[in-house]
Protein backbone atom coordinates (compact mmCIF):
# COMPACT_ATOMS: atom_id res chain seq x y z
CA UNK A 1 0.00 0.00 0.00
CA UNK A 2 1.58 3.13 -1.25
CA UNK A 3 3.15 5.42 1.30
CA UNK A 4 2.50 3.23 4.35
CA UNK A 5 5.14 0.50 4.13
CA UNK A 6 4.22 -3.17 4.12
CA UNK A 7 0.49 -3.37 3.83
CA UNK A 8 -2.03 -3.44 0.99
CA UNK A 9 -0.59 -2.49 -2.38
CA UNK A 10 -1.98 -0.95 -5.52
CA UNK A 11 -4.66 -2.93 -7.38
CA UNK A 12 -3.97 -5.52 -10.05
CA UNK A 13 -5.18 -4.23 -13.43
CA UNK A 14 -8.56 -5.49 -14.67
CA UNK A 15 -9.09 -7.32 -17.98
CA UNK A 16 -7.51 -5.58 -20.95
CA UNK A 17 -8.02 -5.38 -24.67
CA UNK A 18 -5.36 -5.72 -27.40
CA UNK A 19 -3.92 -2.27 -26.75
CA UNK A 20 -3.67 -3.07 -23.05
CA UNK A 21 -1.84 -6.33 -23.76
CA UNK A 22 0.67 -4.48 -25.92
CA UNK A 23 1.21 -1.96 -23.13
CA UNK A 24 1.78 -4.77 -20.62
CA UNK A 25 4.34 -6.37 -22.93
CA UNK A 26 6.19 -3.06 -23.15
CA UNK A 27 6.06 -2.72 -19.35
CA UNK A 28 7.55 -6.17 -18.93
CA UNK A 29 10.38 -5.38 -21.34
CA UNK A 30 11.14 -2.17 -19.47
CA UNK A 31 10.97 -3.93 -16.11
CA UNK A 32 13.36 -6.64 -17.27
CA UNK A 33 15.91 -3.96 -18.10
CA UNK A 34 15.69 -2.63 -14.56
CA UNK A 35 15.74 -5.85 -12.54
CA UNK A 36 18.40 -6.24 -9.92
CA UNK A 37 18.80 -9.99 -9.27
CA UNK A 38 20.55 -11.57 -6.34
CA UNK A 39 22.40 -14.46 -7.96
CA UNK A 40 22.04 -17.92 -6.41
CA UNK A 41 25.46 -19.43 -5.85
CA UNK A 42 25.13 -23.15 -6.47
CA UNK A 43 28.00 -25.59 -7.01
CA UNK A 44 30.03 -25.02 -10.17
CA UNK A 45 28.28 -26.78 -13.01
CA UNK A 46 25.33 -27.61 -10.73
CA UNK A 47 21.62 -27.22 -11.37
CA UNK A 48 20.37 -23.95 -12.83
CA UNK A 49 19.06 -21.65 -10.09
CA UNK A 50 15.35 -21.56 -9.35
CA UNK A 51 13.85 -18.20 -10.35
CA UNK A 52 12.13 -16.29 -7.53
CA UNK A 53 10.36 -12.94 -8.02
CA UNK A 54 9.50 -10.56 -5.18
CA UNK A 55 8.21 -7.01 -4.90
CA UNK A 56 10.73 -4.30 -4.09
CA UNK A 57 9.02 -3.01 -0.94
CA UNK A 58 10.73 -1.52 2.09
CA UNK A 59 14.51 -1.48 1.99
CA UNK A 60 14.62 -3.38 5.30
CA UNK A 61 12.48 -6.16 3.83
CA UNK A 62 14.66 -6.39 0.74
CA UNK A 63 17.78 -6.74 2.85
CA UNK A 64 16.24 -9.53 4.92
CA UNK A 65 14.99 -11.44 1.88
CA UNK A 66 18.40 -11.10 0.20
CA UNK A 67 20.06 -12.45 3.35
CA UNK A 68 17.56 -15.31 3.50
CA UNK A 69 18.28 -16.29 -0.11
CA UNK A 70 22.01 -16.17 0.63
CA UNK A 71 21.60 -18.32 3.76
CA UNK A 72 19.51 -20.83 1.86
CA UNK A 73 22.04 -21.08 -0.97
CA UNK A 74 24.90 -21.39 1.50
CA UNK A 75 23.16 -24.38 3.10
CA UNK A 76 23.90 -26.37 -0.05
CA UNK A 77 20.49 -27.14 -1.56
CA UNK A 78 20.39 -29.31 -4.68
CA UNK A 79 18.87 -26.35 -6.51
CA UNK A 80 19.84 -22.82 -5.39
CA UNK A 81 17.58 -19.81 -5.86
CA UNK A 82 18.01 -16.61 -7.84
CA UNK A 83 16.06 -13.70 -6.39
CA UNK A 84 14.74 -10.87 -8.57
CA UNK A 85 13.03 -7.74 -7.25
CA UNK A 86 10.45 -5.94 -9.38
CA UNK A 87 9.36 -2.35 -8.64
CA UNK A 88 6.35 -2.36 -6.31
CA UNK A 89 4.41 0.40 -8.08
CA UNK A 90 4.09 -1.57 -11.33
CA UNK A 91 4.48 -5.05 -9.88
CA UNK A 92 1.11 -6.51 -10.82
CA UNK A 93 1.28 -5.12 -14.34
CA UNK A 94 4.70 -6.68 -14.85
CA UNK A 95 3.56 -10.04 -13.48
CA UNK A 96 0.47 -9.97 -15.70
CA UNK A 97 2.65 -9.26 -18.73
CA UNK A 98 4.95 -12.14 -17.82
CA UNK A 99 1.94 -14.42 -17.40
CA UNK A 100 0.69 -13.53 -20.88
CA UNK A 101 4.15 -14.15 -22.30
CA UNK A 102 4.52 -17.50 -20.47
CA UNK A 103 7.56 -16.15 -18.64
CA UNK A 104 6.67 -16.50 -14.96
CA UNK A 105 9.25 -17.73 -12.44
CA UNK A 106 8.80 -20.84 -10.30
CA UNK A 107 8.23 -18.99 -7.03
CA UNK A 108 6.25 -15.77 -7.26
CA UNK A 109 5.21 -13.23 -4.63
CA UNK A 110 1.72 -11.75 -5.06
CA UNK A 111 -0.39 -9.27 -3.14
CA UNK A 112 -2.85 -11.61 -1.42
CA UNK A 113 -6.20 -10.15 -2.54
CA UNK A 114 -5.27 -10.64 -6.21
CA UNK A 115 -4.38 -14.31 -5.84
CA UNK A 116 -7.81 -15.49 -7.04
CA UNK A 117 -7.36 -13.58 -10.29
CA UNK A 118 -4.17 -15.54 -11.05
CA UNK A 119 -5.79 -18.85 -10.09
CA UNK A 120 -8.64 -18.06 -12.49
CA UNK A 121 -6.06 -17.45 -15.22
CA UNK A 122 -4.64 -20.91 -14.52
CA UNK A 123 -1.23 -19.58 -13.47
CA UNK A 124 -0.85 -21.04 -9.96
CA UNK A 125 -0.33 -24.51 -8.51
CA UNK A 126 -2.05 -25.62 -5.25
CA UNK A 127 0.26 -25.84 -2.24
CA UNK A 128 -1.72 -28.41 -0.24
CA UNK A 129 0.59 -31.28 -1.21
CA UNK A 130 3.77 -29.19 -1.17
CA UNK A 131 3.66 -28.00 2.45
CA UNK A 132 3.62 -30.37 5.44
CA UNK A 133 0.38 -30.68 7.37
CA UNK A 134 2.10 -29.72 10.64
CA UNK A 135 3.29 -26.46 9.08
CA UNK A 136 -0.17 -25.67 7.71
CA UNK A 137 -1.74 -26.30 11.14
CA UNK A 138 0.67 -23.78 12.67
CA UNK A 139 -0.33 -20.99 10.28
CA UNK A 140 -2.63 -18.23 11.52
CA UNK A 141 -6.26 -18.66 10.36
CA UNK A 142 -6.00 -15.36 8.53
CA UNK A 143 -3.01 -16.61 6.51
CA UNK A 144 -4.97 -19.69 5.46
CA UNK A 145 -8.08 -17.65 4.67
CA UNK A 146 -6.21 -15.18 2.47
CA UNK A 147 -4.38 -17.92 0.57
CA UNK A 148 -7.33 -20.29 0.04
CA UNK A 149 -9.52 -20.12 -3.05
CA UNK A 150 -12.37 -22.52 -3.80
CA UNK A 151 -11.12 -24.96 -1.18
CA UNK A 152 -7.45 -25.14 -2.21
CA UNK A 153 -4.44 -23.39 -0.71
CA UNK A 154 -2.59 -21.40 -3.38
CA UNK A 155 -0.65 -18.79 -1.42
CA UNK A 156 1.14 -18.51 1.92
CA UNK A 157 2.68 -15.37 3.38
CA UNK A 158 5.43 -15.22 5.96
CA UNK A 159 3.56 -12.38 7.67
CA UNK A 160 0.11 -10.82 7.85
CA UNK A 161 -1.01 -7.25 8.44
CA UNK A 162 -2.62 -5.54 11.41
CA UNK A 163 -5.21 -2.74 11.43
CA UNK A 164 -6.52 -0.80 14.41
CA UNK A 165 -6.65 2.53 16.21
CA UNK A 166 -3.49 4.08 17.60
CA UNK A 167 -4.07 6.55 20.42
CA UNK A 168 -2.37 8.82 22.93
CA UNK A 169 -3.16 7.22 26.27
CA UNK A 170 -2.84 10.49 28.21
CA UNK A 171 -5.31 12.32 25.96
CA UNK A 172 -7.81 9.49 25.91
CA UNK A 173 -7.79 8.89 29.66
CA UNK A 174 -8.63 12.56 30.16
CA UNK A 175 -12.00 12.14 28.42
CA UNK A 176 -13.08 8.47 28.42
CA UNK A 177 -14.67 8.59 31.87
CA UNK A 178 -16.73 11.64 30.90
CA UNK A 179 -18.36 9.71 28.02
CA UNK A 180 -18.87 6.52 30.05
CA UNK A 181 -16.09 4.55 28.36
CA UNK A 182 -12.90 2.70 29.18
CA UNK A 183 -9.91 1.88 27.04
CA UNK A 184 -10.78 -1.48 25.43
CA UNK A 185 -8.35 -4.30 26.16
CA UNK A 186 -9.40 -6.44 23.20
CA UNK A 187 -11.76 -6.57 20.20
CA UNK A 188 -14.61 -7.90 22.35
CA UNK A 189 -14.46 -4.63 24.33
CA UNK A 190 -14.38 -2.31 21.31
CA UNK A 191 -16.24 0.97 21.69
CA UNK A 192 -19.72 1.00 20.13
CA UNK A 193 -19.63 3.54 17.33
CA UNK A 194 -21.98 5.88 19.21
CA UNK A 195 -19.59 5.97 22.17
CA UNK A 196 -16.67 6.42 19.79
CA UNK A 197 -18.39 9.47 18.33
CA UNK A 198 -19.01 10.86 21.81
CA UNK A 199 -15.31 10.39 22.47
CA UNK A 200 -14.39 12.24 19.26
CA UNK A 201 -16.68 15.09 20.26
CA UNK A 202 -15.12 15.28 23.74
CA UNK A 203 -11.61 15.26 22.29
CA UNK A 204 -12.56 17.91 19.73
CA UNK A 205 -13.82 20.22 22.49
CA UNK A 206 -10.29 20.22 23.94
CA UNK A 207 -8.49 20.55 20.61
CA UNK A 208 -7.54 23.91 19.03
CA UNK A 209 -8.91 23.08 15.56
CA UNK A 210 -11.30 20.26 16.49
CA UNK A 211 -9.55 17.71 14.25
CA UNK A 212 -8.68 14.71 16.45
CA UNK A 213 -8.67 11.69 14.11
CA UNK A 214 -6.46 10.59 11.20
CA UNK A 215 -8.17 8.22 8.72
CA UNK A 216 -5.41 8.22 6.12
CA UNK A 217 -7.60 10.22 3.74
CA UNK A 218 -4.53 11.56 1.96
CA UNK A 219 -3.84 8.04 0.72
CA UNK A 220 -5.30 6.40 -2.37
CA UNK A 221 -5.72 2.95 -3.86
CA UNK A 222 -5.98 -0.24 -1.84
CA UNK A 223 -5.82 1.53 1.52
CA UNK A 224 -9.49 2.49 1.19
CA UNK A 225 -10.64 -1.10 0.66
CA UNK A 226 -8.29 -2.56 3.25
CA UNK A 227 -9.09 0.01 5.93
CA UNK A 228 -12.81 0.59 5.44
CA UNK A 229 -14.35 -2.58 4.00
CA UNK A 230 -14.13 -3.98 7.58
CA UNK A 231 -16.51 -1.17 8.61
CA UNK A 232 -19.17 -2.67 6.33
CA UNK A 233 -18.70 -6.09 7.96
CA UNK A 234 -18.91 -4.51 11.40
CA UNK A 235 -22.22 -2.96 10.34
CA UNK A 236 -23.56 -6.33 9.15
CA UNK A 237 -22.86 -5.88 5.45
CA UNK A 238 -19.97 -6.55 3.05
CA UNK A 239 -18.64 -5.80 -0.42
CA UNK A 240 -20.13 -8.99 -1.89
CA UNK A 241 -22.39 -11.84 -0.86
CA UNK A 242 -23.56 -15.07 -2.50
CA UNK A 243 -27.08 -15.09 -3.88
CA UNK A 244 -29.53 -18.05 -3.90
CA UNK A 245 -27.66 -19.53 -6.88
CA UNK A 246 -24.33 -19.28 -5.06
CA UNK A 247 -23.00 -16.56 -7.35
CA UNK A 248 -21.54 -13.44 -5.78
CA UNK A 249 -23.31 -10.12 -6.16
CA UNK A 250 -22.93 -6.57 -4.86
CA UNK A 251 -26.33 -5.01 -5.63
CA UNK A 252 -28.42 -5.12 -2.47
CA UNK A 253 -25.30 -5.74 -0.37
CA UNK A 254 -22.69 -3.07 -1.01
CA UNK A 255 -25.44 -0.51 -1.61
CA UNK A 256 -27.73 -1.85 1.12
CA UNK A 257 -28.96 0.18 4.10
CA UNK A 258 -26.24 -1.06 6.49
CA UNK A 259 -23.42 -0.13 4.10
CA UNK A 260 -24.92 3.29 3.38
CA UNK A 261 -25.42 4.06 7.08
CA UNK A 262 -21.84 3.02 7.93
CA UNK A 263 -20.19 5.21 5.28
CA UNK A 264 -22.52 8.10 6.09
CA UNK A 265 -21.24 7.95 9.67
CA UNK A 266 -17.65 8.27 8.49
CA UNK A 267 -18.66 11.08 6.14
CA UNK A 268 -20.27 12.76 9.14
CA UNK A 269 -16.98 12.67 11.06
CA UNK A 270 -15.33 14.50 8.17
CA UNK A 271 -18.13 17.07 7.88
CA UNK A 272 -17.93 17.85 11.60
CA UNK A 273 -14.25 18.65 11.23
CA UNK A 274 -13.09 15.79 13.44
CA UNK A 275 -10.79 14.31 10.76
CA UNK A 276 -7.40 15.83 9.97
CA UNK A 277 -6.67 15.77 6.19
CA UNK A 278 -3.10 14.78 7.10
CA UNK A 279 -1.56 16.11 3.90
CA UNK A 280 1.88 16.05 5.50
CA UNK A 281 1.37 12.51 6.93
CA UNK A 282 2.36 13.83 10.36
CA UNK A 283 -1.04 14.37 12.01
CA UNK A 284 -0.40 11.79 14.73
CA UNK A 285 3.36 12.08 15.14
CA UNK A 286 3.17 15.89 15.33
CA UNK A 287 0.49 15.70 18.02
CA UNK A 288 -2.34 17.27 16.02
CA UNK A 289 -4.67 14.29 16.58
CA UNK A 290 -5.25 11.91 19.46
CA UNK A 291 -6.29 8.91 17.34
CA UNK A 292 -5.06 7.38 14.08
CA UNK A 293 -6.71 4.63 12.01
CA UNK A 294 -3.61 2.72 10.95
CA UNK A 295 -1.68 -0.47 10.34
CA UNK A 296 1.24 -2.34 11.84
CA UNK A 297 3.61 -0.45 9.51
CA UNK A 298 2.85 2.77 11.42
CA UNK A 299 4.04 1.39 14.75
CA UNK A 300 7.79 2.16 14.55
CA UNK A 301 7.36 5.89 13.91
CA UNK A 302 4.41 6.21 16.29
CA UNK A 303 6.34 4.48 19.05
CA UNK A 304 9.34 6.73 18.39
CA UNK A 305 7.10 9.80 18.69
CA UNK A 306 5.14 8.86 21.82
CA UNK A 307 6.89 6.00 23.58
CA UNK A 308 4.87 4.52 26.44
CA UNK A 309 2.03 6.98 25.84
CA UNK A 310 1.15 5.07 22.67
CA UNK A 311 -1.80 2.67 22.98
CA UNK A 312 -3.27 0.27 20.38
CA UNK A 313 -7.04 -0.19 20.28
CA UNK A 314 -9.57 -2.12 18.17
CA UNK A 315 -11.64 -0.33 15.54
CA UNK A 316 -15.09 0.82 16.74
CA UNK A 317 -18.08 -1.52 16.65
CA UNK A 318 -20.64 -0.42 14.06
CA UNK A 319 -23.24 -2.84 15.40
CA UNK A 320 -22.07 -6.40 14.71
CA UNK A 321 -18.75 -6.40 16.53
CA UNK A 322 -15.41 -4.83 15.76
CA UNK A 323 -13.79 -6.04 12.54
CA UNK A 324 -10.36 -5.48 11.10
CA UNK A 325 -8.52 -5.83 7.81
CA UNK A 326 -6.00 -8.51 6.98
CA UNK A 327 -3.85 -9.79 4.14
CA UNK A 328 -0.48 -8.93 2.70
CA UNK A 329 2.03 -10.41 0.27
CA UNK A 330 1.96 -14.18 -0.26
CA UNK A 331 4.25 -16.70 -1.92
CA UNK A 332 2.89 -18.86 -4.74
CA UNK A 333 4.23 -21.63 -6.96
CA UNK A 334 3.38 -21.10 -10.62
CA UNK A 335 1.60 -23.71 -12.71
CA UNK A 336 4.38 -23.78 -15.30
CA UNK A 337 7.15 -24.43 -12.77
CA UNK A 338 9.02 -27.62 -13.73
CA UNK A 339 10.63 -27.92 -10.28
CA UNK A 340 7.77 -27.40 -7.80
CA UNK A 341 9.46 -29.41 -5.03
CA UNK A 342 12.50 -27.12 -5.21
CA UNK A 343 10.21 -24.08 -5.03
CA UNK A 344 8.44 -25.59 -2.02
CA UNK A 345 11.79 -26.28 -0.34
CA UNK A 346 12.71 -22.59 -0.43
CA UNK A 347 9.21 -21.63 0.71
CA UNK A 348 9.48 -24.02 3.66
CA UNK A 349 12.79 -22.37 4.50
CA UNK A 350 11.18 -18.91 4.49
CA UNK A 351 8.42 -20.26 6.74
CA UNK A 352 10.78 -21.45 9.48
CA UNK A 353 9.89 -19.56 12.68
CA UNK A 354 13.37 -18.02 12.90
CA UNK A 355 13.16 -16.77 9.30
CA UNK A 356 9.66 -15.39 9.85
CA UNK A 357 10.91 -13.54 12.93
CA UNK A 358 13.85 -12.13 10.96
CA UNK A 359 11.42 -10.64 8.44
CA UNK A 360 8.90 -9.35 11.00
CA UNK A 361 11.68 -7.76 13.03
CA UNK A 362 12.35 -5.67 9.92
CA UNK A 363 8.79 -4.74 8.96
CA UNK A 364 6.86 -5.01 12.27
CA UNK A 365 4.25 -7.24 10.56
CA UNK A 366 2.39 -10.08 12.27
CA UNK A 367 4.30 -13.40 12.09
CA UNK A 368 2.47 -15.97 9.96
CA UNK A 369 2.87 -18.92 12.34
CA UNK A 370 1.54 -19.29 15.87
CA UNK A 371 4.91 -20.63 17.02
CA UNK A 372 6.59 -17.48 15.71
CA UNK A 373 3.96 -15.20 17.27
CA UNK A 374 4.68 -16.76 20.67
CA UNK A 375 8.36 -15.84 20.32
CA UNK A 376 7.80 -12.34 18.93
CA UNK A 377 8.70 -9.38 21.18
CA UNK A 378 6.02 -7.32 19.40
CA UNK A 379 3.21 -9.89 19.22
CA UNK A 380 3.87 -12.31 22.08
CA UNK A 381 1.77 -12.27 25.27
CA UNK A 382 3.31 -9.01 26.56
CA UNK A 383 4.01 -7.39 23.19
CA UNK A 384 2.77 -3.87 22.39
CA UNK A 385 1.09 -5.12 19.18
CA UNK A 386 -0.50 -8.20 20.73
CA UNK A 387 -3.96 -6.96 19.71
CA UNK A 388 -3.16 -7.46 16.02
CA UNK A 389 -2.27 -11.13 16.59
CA UNK A 390 -5.38 -11.66 18.73
CA UNK A 391 -7.59 -10.20 15.99
CA UNK A 392 -6.07 -12.39 13.28
CA UNK A 393 -6.19 -15.57 15.35
CA UNK A 394 -9.65 -14.99 16.84
CA UNK A 395 -11.86 -14.45 13.80
CA UNK A 396 -12.10 -10.66 14.04
CA UNK A 397 -10.27 -10.14 10.74
CA UNK A 398 -12.03 -10.05 7.38
CA UNK A 399 -10.26 -11.15 4.18
CA UNK A 400 -10.97 -9.06 1.14
CA UNK A 401 -13.29 -10.91 -1.29
CA UNK A 402 -11.56 -13.94 -2.81
CA UNK A 403 -12.89 -13.63 -6.32
CA UNK A 404 -11.27 -13.45 -9.74
CA UNK A 405 -13.10 -10.15 -10.22
CA UNK A 406 -11.36 -8.54 -7.23
CA UNK A 407 -9.50 -5.89 -9.28
CA UNK A 408 -12.85 -4.43 -10.34
CA UNK A 409 -14.41 -4.90 -6.89
CA UNK A 410 -11.72 -2.91 -5.13
CA UNK A 411 -11.55 -0.21 -7.79
CA UNK A 412 -15.32 0.36 -7.59
CA UNK A 413 -15.30 0.54 -3.79
CA UNK A 414 -12.36 2.92 -3.78
CA UNK A 415 -14.28 5.29 -6.06
CA UNK A 416 -17.34 5.09 -3.81
CA UNK A 417 -15.31 5.78 -0.67
CA UNK A 418 -13.55 8.72 -2.34
CA UNK A 419 -16.98 10.14 -3.22
CA UNK A 420 -18.08 9.83 0.43
CA UNK A 421 -14.83 11.45 1.55
CA UNK A 422 -15.50 14.36 -0.80
CA UNK A 423 -19.02 14.92 0.56
CA UNK A 424 -21.02 13.41 -2.30
CA UNK A 425 -24.16 11.32 -1.88
CA UNK A 426 -23.14 8.02 -0.26
CA UNK A 427 -26.14 5.99 -1.40
CA UNK A 428 -25.66 7.03 -5.03
CA UNK A 429 -21.91 6.31 -4.91
CA UNK A 430 -22.43 2.82 -3.48
CA UNK A 431 -25.21 2.13 -5.98
CA UNK A 432 -22.87 2.94 -8.87
CA UNK A 433 -20.16 0.75 -7.37
CA UNK A 434 -22.51 -2.20 -6.84
CA UNK A 435 -23.80 -2.03 -10.42
CA UNK A 436 -20.26 -1.82 -11.79
CA UNK A 437 -19.24 -4.91 -9.84
CA UNK A 438 -22.31 -6.95 -10.80
CA UNK A 439 -21.84 -6.05 -14.44
CA UNK A 440 -18.24 -7.28 -14.26
CA UNK A 441 -19.28 -10.51 -12.52
CA UNK A 442 -21.92 -11.14 -15.20
CA UNK A 443 -19.96 -10.11 -18.29
CA UNK A 444 -16.31 -10.63 -17.34
CA UNK A 445 -16.04 -14.20 -18.58
CA UNK A 446 -15.37 -15.66 -15.13
CA UNK A 447 -17.91 -18.48 -15.37
CA UNK A 448 -18.07 -20.50 -12.17
CA UNK A 449 -15.21 -18.38 -10.80
CA UNK A 450 -17.72 -15.58 -10.22
CA UNK A 451 -18.81 -17.59 -7.20
CA UNK A 452 -15.48 -16.90 -5.54
CA UNK A 453 -14.21 -18.32 -2.24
Amino acid sequence: MEGRGTGPSLPCPPRRGAAGLLLLAVLLALAACGRSPTEGQGPQGGAAPLEVWAHAGQEAERRVLEAQAARYNASGPAIPVRLTFLPEGGYNAQVQAAALAGDLPCLLELDGPYLAHYVWQGKLRPLDELLPEALRRDLLPSILAQGTYRGRLYGVGTFDSGLGLYGRRSLLEAVVEAVGAELPRGPEEAWPVERFEALLEALAARDPDGAVLDLGLQLRGEWYTYAFAPVLHSAGSSLLAPGPDGRLHAVGVLDGPASVAALERIQGWIRRGWVDPNLDEAAFTAGRVALAWGGHWDFPRYREAWGEDLVLLPLPDFGRGSRTGQGSWVWTVTRGCDRPEAAAAFLRFLLRPEEILAMTAANAAVPARRSAVARSPLYGPQGPLRLFAVQLAGGWAVPRPRTAAYPVVTSAFQEAFAAARDGLDVAAALRRAARTIDRELAEGGYGAEARGL
